[in-house]
């Protein structure tokens, strides 16, 4: 009997689904995607290229991984390091000890550009040790030429022929660890391998001074390790292990691969927080909109269960049939949401992958797993909203049945009200959290103000909805009679209003959060660095950077008064079980100096100590509390390759969002990180000197590099580039979570309007005229689109104070520009939903209308 009561009514009452389909089909698109995002960052690899013909390879573990103890056990936790990690060069000595080990090249690569004015200029370069040469195989070998020696480099032939170069003639080069000139020895075959179509340019330089110019000496990216003859991988694996202990990983397969391309460790990092941590809050909210949408049109068809409980129909038949419509729309439901799942993944992942996060190479991982979650997930949310919208009319006597569906209960239930209360008791407690922590820790509990809000807006929904009513009922009955109508349904249909607005304040909430707390971030990064530049001009280089010195070269140029090199990079530490990054600055020049170019807002300290030795560090307030140190402590550190340090606090400044969280000698830092080159140089002129005369002469310091010479809005710019990774995130995830709250706010509308057919009959045989009838729609429309603005703008604001005070030290920035489209798009929104059902039931007769189906 159940089955065919589904049937029957999925089959002759379609009308009654669609609304719940919809959600399901959306949410089971959210689910898939995230899902999908995932996968990929679990398996994500890249096939060996340039190692494809060692077996083994040994590289630096790139992760910072600390152990704390819970109640049960221990547990760990990892970050990806900034910067490149590295190995000590020495082991590949021991590695070509073993046995089974036929070669053992260390192989390191640093980028190389040519002088401003030379044939190689504008030809960007990979400097390399000559040893590493016949890595990838038997091709890769010097073809003219000898090997260099002191004082001279081979280039590969592509690119020596392209300039017009040939053995013997001198070119000048610029590295991390210096510039000279070099005279070509000889020519290499170019370096080709993987899915490469044309060679990589590379200068080789003889092993010594190739270990200086790299700027991290006596440390290499990797080891590519060649077996005897009839040792396979496995047991070469296992002898090279042996040697090296736990100093380095041994890798084989497609982890080779993770060696040439480091960016997809924080490729994996990203991918996996994307699908594991924003697709949980996605997966919840998902399920959210299914359990309203689901409960919602359960709710609609009380008169239809009152009656089938009317004619003898026992509670369990009644949820029966509830799961199997559940069991019959749901499932499809979540198969059709795949590809659309997919097709958002899709586009997701090449964005990440055009926006250098993700390494064109890996590919997006579709497998069923996703699938099944997407169907699972909406397939449950479904049954289990099915059984509790049904609990009550089930559990009643049949003779109440009847009755009581007639007319709207007219308070919520003492558990749900209470659940909601409870539900608004965390959302104000985890914000007070939020208030008290610091960074990254504030901005995690975000999320989890705005699930715990908007779960007991839903609850009290009701009450909200009657409180809205109240408030607004006085200015809706200036509006004649159609606000009359307005006001008086409001009041009595308080559950029905309060189903359409939870998704608007979803929808603000959501958005507004997200879209906010990145506006708030940029503006006052903007704002730090626009105050904090004092400099006159700002030096930066065409190619990848400006080599060691040029500050002190810079500072040497008459007129200039001050000159401090900064040298972006990234260091790791410790908060409470997590691992956080924190952007650093490495101080070129005389760190005394360094307030003549930087007002950083000093709180504590003096900058100038900084150039007391390497071994001192500069932090910003934020960074500092959130450690517990203060200026004459040791702080725990790991620099951007993921060395451990402990320097000594010697100030503590106040604008560290523009700047980065700590500054450091460059000293302490050149050796560990990617491309050991300054960023920019910053110069202050002398009173009196001519700006324009102290920047063409500028122009000619940095050892031949090719040079940008801009005043201090140039800072700005790269200082700005660097927030775009950022905010594009939250842009997208805005999109996605206010995008699928849009469409089940709509939804949820047009359910509302398509199940007043009889009221809105009643209203027309009453003699209320069309034009009424849309009148009153449109009023409702508003205080729906007015209620919901104001409690999800509530919730957003209720939530970005504490995190942008914990990350920006500053009230949340909300632009007009930004403010506005988003309130008119949700008014626009609820006008569109709403009139456009109405219209549709006002075509058809009301006595038809009245008489129809529900």
């Amino acid at each position: 009997m159940t089955n065919g009561l589904a049937r029957a009514s999925v089959r002759f009452r379609p009308a009654s689904f669609v609304g719940t389909f919809v959600a399901l089909l959306f949410g089971a698109a959210v689910v898939m995607a995230c899902g999908t995002l995932l996968q990929t960052g679990l398996t994500a690899s890249v096939p060996a290229g340039r190692y494809a013909s060692a077996p083994v390879v040994v590289a630096a573990d790139p992760t910072v991984t600390i152990t704390y103890k819970t109640a049960e056990d221990t547990e760990t936790e990892s970050q990806s390091v900034p910067e490149r990690a590295r190995l000590d060069a020495g082991l590949a000595a021991r590695i070509a000890a073993q046995p089974g080990v036929a070669a053992a090249r260390p192989d390191t690569a640093f980028p190389v550009q040519g002088a401003a004015g030379t044939p190689l200029a504008g030809s960007p370069l990979t400097g390399r040790g000559f040893a590493s040469l016949g890595i990838t195989g038997p091709a890769d070998k010097l073809v003219e030429g000898r090997a260099p020696g002191a004082g001279e480099v081979v280039l590969d032939a592509d690119t020596a022929r392209a300039a017009k170069l040939a053995p013997g003639t001198t070119v000048t080069l610029t590295a991390p660890g210096g510039s000279g000139s070099y005279r070509i020895s000889g020519l290499a075959a170019p370096q080709q391998f993987g899915a490469a179509a044309a060679g990589t340019p590379t200068a080789w330089f003889a092993d010594q001074p190739a270990d200086r110019l790299s700027g991290h000496p006596g440390r290499v990216d990797a080891i590519a390790v060649q077996p005897r003859e009839g040792v396979d991988a496995e047991a070469l694996a296992a002898q090279v292990e042996q040697a090296v202990g736990d100093r380095a990983e041994v890798l084989t397969g497609d982890d080779r691969g993770t060696v040439e391309q480091p960016v997809l460790t924080e490729a994996r990092t990203m991918l996996t927080a994307l699908g594991g941590s924003f697709g949980g809050t996605a997966t919840m909210t998902a399920v959210f909109v299914v359990v309203s949408t689901v409960a919602l049109a359960t709710g609609q068809r009380a008169r239809e269960f009152a009656l089938l409980r009317a004619i003898g129909a026992t509670p369990r038949q009644i949820r029966r049939t509830i799961a199997t419509e559940a069991m019959l729309v749901a499932p499809l439901a979540g198969a059709l949401g795949i590809l659309p799942g997919l097709a958002l993944a899709r586009w997701w992942f090449d964005e990440m992958v055009e926006r250098g996060a993700v390494p064109d190479s890996v590919e997006l991982s579709v497998g069923p797993v996703p699938m099944l979650a997407a169907v699972g997930v909406c397939t449950l949310a479904a049954l289990g909203a099915g059984f509790v919208a049904a609990r009550g009319p089930a559990r009643m006597r049949a003779g109440q049945a009847l009755g009581a569906a007639a007319v709207e209960a007219g308070r919520p239930g003492k558990v749900r009200t209470v659940i909601g209360l409870l539900f608004a008791a965390g959302g104000v407690s985890l914000a007070g959290l939020a208030s008290a922590l610091k960074g990254s820790d504030a901005a995690n509990t975000a999320l989890g103000v705005v699930m715990c809000f908007l779960t007991a807006v839903a609850l009290l929904g009701p009450w909200v909805a009657r409180g809205a009513a109240g408030v607004l009922g006085a200015p809706l009955r200036a509006g004649g009679a159609p606000g009359s109508l307005a006001a008086d349904n409001t009041r009595a249909n308080a559950r029905r209003l309060a189903s359409a607005i939870t998704p608007i304040a979803m929808v603000t909430a959501f958005c507004g959060t997200l879209l906010f707390l990145q506006t708030t971030i940029s503006h006052e990064t903007g704002e730090q660095v626009r105050s904090g530049i004092t400099a006159d001009h700002v030096l930066a280089s065409t190619g990848p950077g400006l080599p060691a010195g040029t500050a002190e070269q810079a500072a040497k140029v008459p007129g200039a008064e001050a000159a401090v090199g900064v040298l972006r990079t990234g260091v790791l530490y410790r908060s409470g079980q997590t691992v956080q990054t924190a952007n650093a600055l490495g101080v070129a020049g005389d760190p005394a100096r360094l307030s003549r170019v930087l007002d950083l807002g000093v709180h504590e300290g003096s900058l100038a100590e900084l150039g007391r030795s390497t071994d001192t560090v500069a932090l910003s307030r934020t960074m500092a509390d959130d450690l517990g140190v203060k200026v004459g402590d040791r702080v725990p550190l790991w620099l951007g390759d993921g060395t451990e340090a402990k320097p000594l606090l010697v100030a503590t400044y106040e604008r560290g969002l523009g700047f980065g969280q700590a500054l450091l000698p460059r000293a302490a830092v050149a050796e560990h990180v990617t491309a050991g080159y300054d960023s920019q140089v910053l110069v202050t002129d002398a009173p009196n000197a001519d700006r324009a005369a102290v920047a063409k002469q500028l122009a000619g310091v940095g050892g031949g590099t090719a040079l940008l010479v801009t005043d201090r809005a140039g800072f700005v710019a790269q200082a700005d580039k660097a927030q775009e990774l950022g905010a594009w995130a939250n842009t997208v995830m805005a999109g996605v979570l206010g995008g699928f709250a849009a469409v089940t706010a709509a939804n949820t509308l047009v359910m509302t309007v398509l199940d007043r057919r009889r009221e809105i009959a009643l209203l027309r045989l009453a003699g209320t005229t069309r034009r009424q009838v849309r009148g009153m729609m449109r009023w409702e429309a508003l205080l729906v689109a007015a209620t919901g603005l104001v409690v999800g703008g509530a919730i957003a604001w209720t939530t970005l104070v504490p995190v942008t005070r914990g990350i920006a030290g500053a009230a949340p920035y909300v632009p007009v520009g930004t403010a506005l489209p988003l309130g008119g798009a949700a008014v626009l929104l609820c006008l569109a939903a709403t009139a456009l059902p109405a219209r549709a039931l006002l075509r058809t007769r009301p006595v038809a209308m009245g008489g129809g189906r529900q």
